[in-house]
């Protein structure tokens, strides 16, 4: 049984996040404070200027992310982020693409 199944408190969202998040560091700030936090997930950039995070982990650090990630790194500047929840799949690590 993965940890996934095992613990019902594990949840996953998908955020999209607007503004200007591409070429100011902002994968490498979500991967650090997702790391430190031991989320799973990934980060990447969008064709359209949006960048996308996938995390997973209990739902009250992937709370505290989103919240780190409506700030952003120093030169960011978010203007807005959707966000779909969903049950956890049992990502492991949290990669940038």
């Amino acid at each position: 049984m993965d940890q996934a199944s095992s613990n019902p408190d594990l949840q996953r969202f998908t955020a999209i996040v607007s503004g200007h998040v591409q070429g100011v560091g902002y994968r490498a700030f979500v991967r650090s404070h997702a790391s430190d936090m031991r989320l799973a997930g990934h980060v990447e950039n969008l064709a359209d200027g949006r960048v996308e995070v996938v995390a997973e982990g209990p739902r009250s650090d992937l709370e505290l992310l989103l919240v780190r990630m409506r700030h952003g790194p120093t030169h960011a500047e978010v203007t807005g982020i959707e966000i779909e929840w969903a049950a956890a799949s049992g990502l492991r690590g949290f990669h940038v693409y």
